[in-house]
């Protein structure tokens, strides 16, 4: 296991923390662009509560993604690219397509800044 349940659950989802460093290579692997996460970081596997009828925040296709997508976030990234992050590691885990569209655009909407 890659990652960690931690705290109470949030009002959204649930927290977990990374276990072991994350790497993402960005686009293919060894495209010479990749991103990690590091052993330690916190994030929240979480769907709006709009989108919750069609989509378990605890499903664990969903926690690789959001751990990408939360420290993307964090570390300064806009919605868009980081969505981009999320919506390739959905993919890489099997999730399908029209989910992989609904819950890639999720992402962007939801705390639209």
């Amino acid at each position: 296991m890659w990652c960690e349940p931690v705290g109470p659950h949030l009002a959204e989802g649930r927290a977990f923390r990374v276990l072991a460093p994350l790497t993402w290579h960005v686009g293919a692997k060894g495209s010479g662009l990749s991103v990690t996460v590091p052993t330690g970081f916190t994030f929240d596997a979480s769907v709006p509560w709009w989108g919750r009828w069609y989509q378990d925040p605890l499903d664990p296709k969903l926690r690789r993604a959001s751990a990408l997508h939360d420290w993307a976030l964090a570390n300064g990234w806009r919605r868009i690219p980081a969505a981009s992050l999320f919506e390739d590691a959905l993919y890489a885990d099997g999730v399908g397509r029209v989910r992989r569209l609904i819950l890639s655009l999720a992402v962007i909407v939801n705390k639209w800044r």
